[in-house]
């Protein structure tokens, strides 16, 4: 752990499901009962604009019945502590990596508290319920939409995810399926740049034969023991 300085740590929806936050796909390839075509991709919000909305109307008003949980507390408490450069991406939407206390973050997948306004393309912090058609504060156009990303559409801030991967000795995925890319191509990539790497999961991921070392548990109990381990070394 000695030679070890800079960290890359992504997480998925397998961290917050711990908070009760619904997995990306539950039962029957359903996300939260919408199939992913209905309520995440760019035709879907052309076709159903009420019907998308609404889905991540719910979403973030449920962000006021979660906290977060050991692994978001372990995690910003290595942010916290950390000497070397660390970032923290995450592919969830929710806001539990913040309250934690996490400031060296990354939401590729975009954010549930926040407006896309598809005219101009600015982003607006957002709380409150975002109906079809809301004025964009900045442009004036009515053209505001959930701030995610879409199946079809680039996740945010590429190349610093890139940049930061190719410069870490140490690589970690937690709580992530390895079915979803980029991001499950985040492993090949780090150890193409000679970085270490660690898997975290509940299962073996559609990753796991890619990682150096795996270890299989729940992320609440995982998270802080290899935080607690990795402080020590450091």
């Amino acid at each position: 752990m000695a030679r070890l300085r800079n960290l890359v740590i992504l997480t998925g929806a397998g961290v917050s499901a711990e908070s009760g936050i619904a997995t990306f796909r539950g039962p029957g390839g359903l996300w939260e009962g919408h199939r992913v075509e209905d309520v995440c991709t760019p035709e879907a919000l052309a076709r159903d604009p009420a019907l998308v909305h609404r889905f991540y109307d719910l979403r973030r008003a449920a962000l006021d019945t979660v906290e977060p949980n050991a692994a978001h507390h372990a995690l910003a408490r290595l942010d916290a502590a950390w000497p070397g450069d660390l970032l923290i991406v995450t592919q969830n939407v929710d806001d539990l990596h913040e309250r934690a206390g996490a400031s060296r973050l990354l939401h590729m997948h975009g954010e549930l508290r926040s407006a896309l306004c598809a005219a101009c393309g600015i982003r607006e912090g957002w709380a409150e319920a975002l109906p079809p058609e809301t004025e964009c504060p900045n442009c004036g156009m009515l053209a505001l939409r959930p701030d995610i990303v879409f199946f079809g559409e680039m996740p945010y801030q590429m190349e610093r995810i890139e940049a930061a991967l190719a410069a870490a000795d140490l690589f970690v995925s937690i709580g992530t399926s390895g079915a979803v890319y980029p991001a499950a191509g985040f492993v090949q990539t780090a150890r193409h740049y000679g970085a270490a790497t660690l898997e975290m999961n509940l299962e073996p991921s559609g990753g796991s034969h890619w990682f150096e070392e795996s270890r299989m548990g729940p992320a609440g109990a995982l998270v802080p023991a290899w935080v607690e381990e990795l402080l020590a070394g450091a």
